[in-house]
């Protein structure tokens, strides 16, 4: 049947189903002829409840007919029947269905109105106290009162689920403390942007103080630079950036950021090299301070020293064939000497050799050693370098979704990590809020070894972790320098070195793992893209889309950005099919047999594998195959690997196409082929080592597509992404005490 609008009146007969965090309600409403069944955001509605119910009528293929709520209303039990099978419902704490006939009898249809207005006459009734007719008054103003705040906040456009978090946040007083600061709305626990405070504090009757203003917007202004890798910002840039912002003086600004830091609503450092100050929210402060005290600790007490290093390296040495390099015997004594170490290089310059030996010593002298890397790729690639068992980061500290949505960890100070020696690879993807997690679970007396490639990217979150860490020049790091010869027949690597000192890459030869196909117009660089991914690479080499090859573009829009190019593969490589179901999510088409992303960190979705394992949670770029869109179940399955996740509708939203990826999304991946298109690369992403993480994904074949220029523009340009942070100097300091 075709979708219908209409209002529905009745009495909430029972709920069937209720998700406590968004205020999703499937309830039955008995409309005195018939049991309607509606769904929609309906936190507060209970059995008993009266209703008008506005929505349009949809034929749900396993449950009939449902009325999808998009606004509601609901009225207070008014006759003694609905009253009584309210109360009776427990709806309210402490009342069941022998008080409920006690006070409906002696209070009739007047019951909730003395429950609400005079809860001394309750304590008239047998089995009810004064304080307990004070809890009950209380709990039926809460019970109602969010009636009243959803009427409220609708005049400024606020969605039922956004005003579901503003009362489970502010509850009774909700009203009154929008009234007094809009901008109350902007912070943890319901996170409206700023400006949309703004639209309600122009809408408000009464007058908001400009100090509550010039608050939120240094709030939004540290947090919103904090999705550009800033932990903090200079004091001086903040207050001219806020003053221009909200149109003040910047001395109006001095004198709130001053009255915050006093209340610890904003946190200073002054950096000892120039004296200059930055600001933080206490969040990210948190985790650079307590990240460098930590590692400042482990540092002045380093465990035990290993013994007979030299002859267990000449034994390594001996037993495989093998000579280790001067820096790569200095990095084993100094992780095994010092029990702290970065070991950094490009690809081919010998870390997975090093950190096998440094790995082994440690076993054999009986540690217990934990691997793991920011991604499940980057994890599954370091088991089967080092053929030990590694573990995702967030698997390995026991990731749980908080509330807020934000990610907890079980492995912390009280529950540190059971291991003597802690390796993690890919460190430069570690952001500022991960590395204070890990640091919170290492344990007293345990080595950390930290392997990365500064030249690569820094962290999508804030904080440039790897590259303050050596900057600090207080941690013992050892840089590996020599490409072995065996690694200088790819010329991928050798390229990736070249492009690295920022010298053009080798571009003309075809006899190799590099290729460059030029073309003179962007529709026939998508075009080759398309032929590559669809034809020429699976005939070649007999590689496939869904398996090894991966197109990363260094942007998401243009004609070879991500979405075009996805846009255009899926046409080519899974058409609309018939047979195929599909998924339609904020206006991008998902069928089964599709290549897909996870966006974000999802430690709820459940998986299982084929030998009966279970366990919950994906992880933000971890890639598979959509198998199925059930929409009976209203449920996807995607195949990662060997697991198969179950998302539900409303989880899908987290999966997007992944025939092609930014090259950022790419880090800590590698694939056989990779495909990278260059045409018209937006001005901001023209540098150099956005190229070489690219270039340095493939493992086999790297062909780029487009324009040499723009290859040579992004060689040329080593200008670095400026990062805010302090953790650098925070480290520094640390010198004081060791």
């Amino acid at each position: 049947m075709g979708e219908e609008s209409c209002t529905v009146s009745g009495i909430v007969d029972n709920i069937v189903f209720r998700n406590d965090k968004n205020g999703y309600t499937v309830l039955n409403v008995d409309d005195g002829s018939d049991y309607i069944c509606a769904v929609g955001i309906m936190p507060e509605l209970d059995v008993g409840d009266e209703v008008n119910l506005t929505g349009v009528v949809k034929e749900h293929p396993s449950y009939g007919e449902q009325l999808s709520v998009t606004a509601y209303e609901r009225c207070a039990p008014s006759t003694e029947e609905a009253i009584l099978k309210y109360l009776s419902s427990r709806a309210i704490k402490g009342i069941g269905p022998s008080m409920a006939r006690k006070l409906v009898s002696l209070f009739g249809d007047k019951t909730l109105d003395i429950m609400e207005n005079n809860p001394e006459e309750l304590a008239k009734v047998k089995g009810i106290s004064e304080e307990k007719a004070k809890e009950l008054s209380e709990q039926v103003r809460k019970t109602f009162g969010f009636r009243e705040l959803l009427i409220y906040l609708t005049k400024f456009d606020i969605r039922p689920e956004e005003a579901v978090k503003i009362w489970q946040k502010l509850g009774t007083q909700a009203q009154k403390q929008i009234e007094i600061n809009p901008y109350i709305l902007c912070e943890e626990g319901i996170q409206l942007s700023f400006e949309r405070a703004d639209e309600i504090a122009a809408k408000l009757d009464g007058t908001v103080e400009d100090s509550l203003r010039i608050r939120a917007a240094l709030v939004h202004i540290l947090k919103h630079n904090a999705y550009n890798g800033y932990t903090c910002l200079p004091r001086f840039k903040l207050s001219e950036t806020c003053a221009r912002f909200v149109s003040c003086s910047v001395e109006d600004v001095e004198t709130v950021i001053t009255s915050m830091i006093n209340e610890a609503a904003l946190c200073s450092e002054v950096r000892q090299s120039d004296e200059m100050e930055f600001i933080f929210v206490p969040l990210f402060h948190q985790a650079e301070t307590y990240a460098a005290s930590r590692i400042g600790m482990l540092l002045k007490f380093p465990p035990q020293k290993t013994e007979n290093i030299d002859s267990r390296i000449a034994e390594i040495e001996r037993e495989q064939g093998i000579t280790y390099a001067e820096l790569q015997k200095t990095a084993i004594h100094m992780a095994l000497d010092k029990g702290l170490l970065i070991l950094t290089g490009g690809p081919g310059t010998g870390k997975t050799t090093t950190l096998k030996a440094i790995i082994r010593i440690l076993k054999e002298n009986g540690e217990t050693v934990y691997l793991a890397a920011p991604t499940g790729r980057a994890a599954q690639r370091m088991s089967e370098v080092t053929g030990c068992e590694a573990k995702t980061i967030h698997r390995l500290l026991e990731a749980e979704m908080a509330d807020d949505e934000r990610s907890v960890f079980r492995r912390n100070e009280q529950n540190p990590l059971a291991c003597t020696a802690l390796v993690l690879d890919e460190v430069s993807m570690i952001d500022a809020l991960l590395l204070d997690s890990i640091m919170r679970a290492f344990p007293l007396g345990c080595r950390l070894i930290l392997v990365g490639d500064s030249d690569q990217l820094p962290s999508v979150g804030a904080g440039n972790v790897l590259g303050d860490m050596i900057s600090s020049g207080v941690i013992p790091t050892v840089a590996l320098n020599e490409v072995f010869r065996q690694s200088m027949q790819s010329l991928i690597i050798e390229n990736a070195h070249k492009i690295n000192k920022g010298e053009m890459p080798i571009i003309g030869r075809t006899d190799s793992d590099f290729f460059f196909l030029e073309r003179k117009n962007e529709q026939d660089a998508l075009q080759l893209v398309v032929d590559l991914c669809e034809k020429r690479l699976p005939k070649a080499y007999g590689y496939s889309l869904m398996t090894d090859i991966q197109v990363l573009a260094p942007s998401k829009i243009g004609a070879l950005g991500t979405a075009s190019v996805n846009k255009r593969l899926q046409a080519a490589v899974n058409p609309p099919d018939e047979k195929k179901f599909e998924l339609i999510i904020n206006d991008r088409t998902l069928r089964e047999g599709d290549k897909v992303m996870q966006m974000k960190n999802n430690y709820n979705i459940p998986w299982s594998k084929t030998d009966g394992t279970m366990g919950e949670g994906v992880f933000n770029g971890d890639i598979g195959v959509l198998s199925e869109v059930n929409k009976h179940r209203r449920e996807v399955t995607v195949i990662f690997d060997d697991k198969y996740a179950k998302y539900t509708y409303d989880d899908a939203v987290e999966l997007d196409l992944a025939y092609c990826t930014t090259i950022h999304k790419s880090q800590g991946n590698e694939f056989e082929a990779v495909i990278l298109p260059l045409w018209r690369v937006p001005s901001k992403l023209v540098y150099r080592n956005l190229l070489y993480t690219g270039v340095t994904r493939a493992k086999k074949l790297l062909i780029a597509v487009g324009d040499p220029r723009e290859l040579e523009k992004m060689v040329e340009n080593n200008k670095r992404t400026l990062r805010y942070t302090m953790l650098d100097d925070l480290l520094k300091r640390t010198e004081d005490f060791i």
